[in-house]
């Protein structure tokens, strides 16, 4: 068995560039490699990249005994722990999802609509009007406020600040290149690692005792008391909140921000959303993700040998479905490179080339609940504040640990828009007839 060609150059040539350029290094690889070649990154086992629909349906519709996302995963093995249900596979990934997926359906998430507005209109209100603003930032105090309320079922100041600095801390620069450098399970145990978790830990083993004491788990609402009320253990309770947290975190807060960045520079787009029109806000999210996808590729590693795309690849190795390229394909997307979301109007993504929340058994549980709270904080934005570009060019995407950011953060330049309709409706009337003189103050 032989792996497809792919780039020239060491482990180092490629994790640097695959780290500093990915767009790029993606996109070369292709063109002079066709729709599956192989790359080698950091510590990781050879990957075989995909790009062609049909090749990610079979990896996506495989038997999930030879395709191990949770293997594939293992990048996220110090912060969410071995119980975490993106690191599972086979017979306990299936069960983990059964469990976590009953919060993330039906009445239960559209309750959460207006706490996600609510957080919005909050934060919105304080950002500064006419001055250049990095959207990504603020975003995060969103989405980590909506996960405090909605999954933790908290606004403990002390549990805020600890998850906030962990964040900020292992989805860094640094983070990156500790983990590059040692490995997921060396970097687990470092005392630099440990001392970002341990006080992490502390405080949310803390808040689910107190949840376990309760009397009202059943009225609460939030995720972390449906759990302890269907009976998790703590380690895997501990587990899987911080998988949703990592999960729902980093990666809304930046496809809001790239869908910030993008409606400034399509005024008219940014109009239609403020009308409340549902299945515009819908398109422009669906259209953000296709654009800006938060994740270039999924990874499923190979237990046993498996025929993709037509190639016979040994157990070991991972395939790649790339979320990057496939959005990127002329055939399927006209225009790849514009921001279009009437492109989404009336269409329903496609199974096997709109990615960005993986695909099959393995899908994000948490996809319907980011569509929405993107929905939501982008309404409240629309309504709140006009926005333009601070600069003419358009950001460049830049990783920020395992997610692709905007490399100036989203930065915009917010006016009021009900300010901004007043004065234009005024322009637009005839001038009203001279008022007699008459004493002034």
């Amino acid at each position: 068995m032989t792996l497809p060609p792919g780039p020239r150059g060491g482990r180092a040539a490629m994790t640097a560039a695959w780290v500093a350029r990915p767009g790029p290094f993606l996109l070369r690889a292709r063109a002079r490699y066709g729709d599956a070649f192989t790359i080698r990154i950091g510590h990781e086992a050879p990957w075989v990249v995909l790009s062609d629909p049909d090749a990610i349906r079979e990896v996506f519709t495989g038997n999930p005994e030879v395709f191990h996302a949770g293997e594939g995963n293992e990048v996220l093995l110090p912060i969410l722990g071995s119980r975490s249900v993106l690191l599972l596979d086979e017979a306990p990934h299936l069960q983990a999802r059964k469990r976590l997926l009953p919060p993330f359906h039906g009445e239960r998430l559209k309750a959460w609509a207006q706490t996600m507005a609510e957080v919005a209109e909050r934060e919105v209100a304080t950002w500064p009007r006419g001055e250049p603003l990095a959207v990504l930032p603020r975003m995060q105090e969103v989405t980590l406020e909506i996960i405090l309320r909605t999954v933790f079922g908290s606004t403990d100041a002390r549990l805020r600040d600890a998850l906030r600095r962990m964040l900020d801390r292992t989805t860094g620069p640094e983070g990156m290149a500790l983990m590059m450098l040692l490995g997921p399970e060396r970097l687990a145990r470092t005392r630099v690692f440990r001392r970002e978790m341990d006080p992490v830990d502390a405080v949310l083993a803390e808040h689910v005792r107190a949840l376990r004491g309760r009397d009202d788990l059943g009225e609460r609402g939030d995720v972390a008391s449906m759990l302890v009320a269907a009976g998790m253990g703590d380690e895997e309770l501990r587990d899987e909140l911080m998988t949703l947290l990592v999960a729902g975190h980093e990666t809304t807060a930046t496809g809001l921000a790239w869908a910030t960045e993008r409606l400034a520079r399509r005024p008219e787009a940014l109009e239609r959303l403020r009308d409340g029109d549902d299945e515009w806000a819908d398109a422009v999210v669906k259209e953000t993700l296709r654009l800006r996808p938060v994740l270039p590729v999924v990874v499923r590693r190979l237990a046993r040998a498996a025929e993709v795309g037509g190639m016979t690849l040994p157990a070991g190795v991972a395939v790649a479905p790339c979320i990057y390229l496939v959005h990127r394909r002329e055939d399927v997307y006209p225009e790849p490179h514009a921001f279009r979301p009437e492109r989404f109007l009336g269409v329903k993504p496609g199974t096997y080339t709109w990615l960005p929340f993986g695909g099959g058994v393995r899908r994000c549980i948490g996809a319907a609940f980011a569509e929405l709270e993107m929905r939501a904080v982008l309404g409240v934005l629309a309504r709140a504040a006009d926005l333009q570009p601070a600069r003419p060019e358009p950001e460049r995407i830049r990783r920020r640990a395992i997610t692709l950011t905007p490399d100036r953060g989203g930065e915009v330049l917010l006016a009021g828009a009900r300010a901004r309709r007043s004065a234009a409706s005024s322009a637009a009337r005839p001038p009203a007839p001279a008022a007699a003189p008459g004493p002034s103050g």
